[in-house]
């Protein structure tokens, strides 16, 4: 091919998502009238073409290229309305040319391995890959700042934004400031795209079309190399093979054009440039109309900001940018006005509520020709009909699970949950990767209200898009997660796991999965925490049933598991109980699950637990944490008398025992309920006698469990025990001097209140 010819093309640089470059760009195209217009964007999408310009289709929108060989992978080219390659496709079919993406394909595309920001997103922009200054600074923020502007989005914004340009100066102007850039390094993927461009347009040419009459719209540092013949054609070569993919539309957003989500293509304030788009680039008329706005949101949280204070704030903008040479306002006049007069000063509202109807929050919407997968459309079905929030920002609502719609509702969010879908989350239970865990499992069982805070980004059509491999419906997708996470179960608590998911997300066919599941692991299983975590699970269902499931197994099936999993519990009690000092934790807890079961579920066996229990605290084969643990236990359930626990606690508490197994005791024992205990006299006599007959050395080894035993203890907790150990050493005047104690915030002072008070102190000062 001649790449020579690539001169006699009519080039237009653009920077993506301008309205002053679509402004200009429009012109152009109606001064020269091509026949074919070659826009950016992969060629696999030129079908979708006509989707783009469809009248129903409403920007923000974007191409969807993703991966369909079971590889979760896609990628993304958005469009505004102010976008000047949406705009070239536009004046393309209105005017009757031929129109082509000549992009890298999405396969190829998705197949190049590059970091790029944010979701996935197509990220270059007009200054890709723009040289580093020496002091680290990007080359575009060095230049700005050399000519006294604080970012280069201000730059851009006063030099070539906000000015009335015509063609003939602006194609120009932006080609040089692109040269200054490609002078600099260029990553090597974005010189074999060019190469690919390249030959794409030389095509059209070799099919019989005048490069005249063939216009190009491409990124700036693009049009610059294609200008310049800077094209290796052998780079091309280099592109890796597409993978398998496929290509949709789907609604973008504002929030996902800002450059302050990740997008390396967006801008700062895209519903900004909608409005200067829509007048036509006047930026004096869209911070006039952004000042409005801002004066509505404020009057609606109840702050004053007239008209008057408008006209006020619009002025101050004008000034402003007539002060530092600038044709009109930008976002950095819009703000310093809106603080200083609106704001009184104040930039608080600015930041909290206000600067968010500049970036904005408005949706696209696809035509209906375009269609939309099964998933896509049970979606927006249920969000319809569900009245879920549909805009992307985030809204908060509470579902009360005392009726069937909001319970629907609520297995709707959770299918969407288990299956990967951004969408929604649980409210209140902090990162994401926690919320995942809470929001599911024994705890959204027994839940009777749940608040969740939604919001729809791309993302969510993304995944919906992408997850059709796994099932036609969200069910049948939220089915194959579970049924995977099943096979791969290795326990029974995992599995148990699974049931209670699939009860949860209404998956009636893993429901009977998982209890065959749960009962093969649980004839093997030797772990008491994996089996203990499968007990508790199935006793949630037996006691709130698995009626989100809709299942044909019945509670009748669940409860003779439950049955016989929370037996062959019991059988690994001992065994386990007695495990290394690093297993204890586990097993503790274990062991606190089984004695809830017992104690709340009916059909368990509670006879064996505390016949387990009572062996426990005997023992002196087990971890005597384990013992400790079930001694507390023991005397919650009323199985044990107080005199009887005291008795247990000083023989486990005794010289003859060795201070580290003393010290571990007590941490089981102060478990189960602190304040309990240490209300009781004998149990902080025996407690006393043993920390006053400890030797000072083996004092300090044991030291380190004491503080764990005692350091859980609460205000309340340690007033009685304080009480309690003045009451056993018979302080005198033991109510004036419990009264100082619990007043006084000193140490120091505390100290020296009294000789027979200071030596109580300094026995539970280092643990306490």
């Amino acid at each position: 091919m001649d790449f020579a010819l690539l001169s006699r093309v009519q080039h237009f640089p653009v920077r993506h998502h301008s309205p002053r470059t679509t402004a200009v760009l429009q012109r152009w195209l109606e001064k020269v009238k091509p026949d074919v217009v070659l826009v950016e964007g992969p060629c696999d999408a030129t079908g979708m073409v006509d989707v783009l310009c469809d009248a129903q289709t409403r920007p923000p929108v974007a191409i969807l290229g993703y991966r369909t060989d079971g590889t979760p992978a896609s990628s993304l080219w958005p469009f505004a309305a102010y976008s000047p390659e949406y705009q070239a496709l536009r004046w393309a079919r209105a005017n009757g040319a031929r129109v082509e993406f000549i992009d890298i394909p999405v396969g190829v595309s998705l197949a190049v391995d590059r970091d790029a920001p944010g979701l996935g997103l197509e990220t270059e922009a007009t200054a890709e890959d723009a040289p580093v200054a020496d002091d680290a600074v990007p080359l575009t923020d060095a230049f700005a700042r050399s000519q006294g502007y604080r970012s280069f989005e201000e730059f851009w914004e006063a030099a070539f934004e906000a000015p009335d340009w015509s063609p003939e100066l602006f194609r120009p102007v932006l080609l040089a400031w692109a040269e200054v850039i490609n002078a600099g390094p260029r990553q090597g993927y974005h010189r074999q795209r060019d190469a690919f461009m390249a030959r794409k347009v030389l095509e059209v040419v070799a099919g019989g079309v005048a490069p005249e009459k063939v216009a190009v719209v491409a990124g700036a540092a693009h049009i610059a190399a294609f200008v310049a013949g800077d094209v290796e054609p052998a780079l091309e070569a280099k592109l890796p093979p597409g993978v398998p993919c496929a290509v949709t539309v789907i609604p973008f957003s504002f929030p996902r054009l800002a450059e302050q989500l990740g997008y390396g293509a967006g801008n700062r304030a895209p519903h900004f440039y909608q409005k200067a788009h829509e007048a036509h680039c006047d930026f004096r008329r869209a911070t006039l109309e952004v000042l409005l706005d801002f004066a509505s949101h404020l009057r609606m949280r109840g702050f004053s900001a007239s008209l008057s204070d408008v006209l006020e704030a619009y002025r101050l903008a004008v000034m402003l940018s007539d002060l530092r040479e600038k044709s009109a306002p930008g976002l950095d006049e819009l703000r310093e006005a809106t603080v200083a007069t609106l704001c009184r000063g104040d930039a608080t509202h600015v930041d909290g509520f206000l600067w968010k109807s500049v970036v904005g929050h408005q949706v696209g919407q696809v035509a209906s020709r375009i269609g939309q997968n099964s998933l896509q459309a049970e979606f927006w079905r249920e969000v319809g009909e569900r009245r879920l929030p549909r805009t992307d920002s985030a809204e908060t609502f509470a579902l009360r699970l005392n009726n069937e719609v909001e319970v629907g509702s609520s297995v709707f969010l959770h299918r969407l949950r288990v299956a990967g879908i951004p969408y929604a989350t649980l409210s209140g239970t902090g990162s994401r990767a926690q919320a995942a865990t809470e929001a599911g499992g024994y705890a959204a069982l027994t839940r009777v209200r749940e608040s969740w805070q939604a919001q729809w980004t791309p993302s969510t059509d993304v995944a919906l898009v992408e997850k059709i491999v796994l099932g036609d419906s969200l069910e049948g997708v939220t089915t194959r997660v579970l049924q995977e996470r099943l096979t791969l179960a290795k326990t029974t608590a995992e599995a148990a796991d699974v049931l209670l998911e699939s009860v949860i997300t209404g998956c009636p066919q893993t429901v009977a999965s998982a209890l065959q599941a749960c009962d093969a692991h649980a004839a093997t299983d030797a772990d008491l925490p994996s089996l203990a975590s499968a007990a508790r699970a199935l006793s949630g269902l037996m006691a709130y049933g698995t009626s989100r499931a809709h299942s044909a197994v019945g509670d009748e099936a669940v409860a003779s598991l439950g049955e016989k999993t929370f037996g062959r519990a019991l059988l690994r009690v001992r065994e386990a109980s007695a495990c290394a000092p690093e297993a204890v934790a586990k097993v503790l807890e274990a062991l606190r699950t089984l004695h809830e079961v017992a104690l709340s579920q009916p059909r368990a066996d509670k006879a064996g637990w505390l016949a387990e229990a009572r062996a426990l605290m005997e023992s002196h084969g087990v971890h005597p944490a384990t013992a400790g643990l079930a001694t507390g236990l023991l005397y919650l359930a009323r199985e044990l008398p107080e005199s009887d626990v005291a008795l247990e606690v000083g023989r486990r508490l005794s010289l003859a025992v060795e201070p580290a197994d003393a010290a571990a005791y007590l941490e089981g024992f102060l478990q189960v309920n602190a304040l309990v205990l240490v209300k009781s006299r004998e149990v902080v006599k025996a407690l006393d006698t043993f920390l006053c007959g400890v030797e000072p050395e083996r004092f300090r080894q044991t030291l380190p469990v004491l503080r764990r035993a005692l350091g859980t203890l609460g205000a309340t907790e340690r007033r009685y025990l304080m009480e309690n150990v003045m009451g056993v050493r018979q302080l005198k005047d033991k109510g004036r001097a419990v009264k100082a104690v619990l007043e006084e915030k000193d140490k120091e002072t505390l100290k020296d209140m009294s000789a027979e008070l200071g030596k109580a102190l300094d026995d539970l000062d280092d643990l306490l």
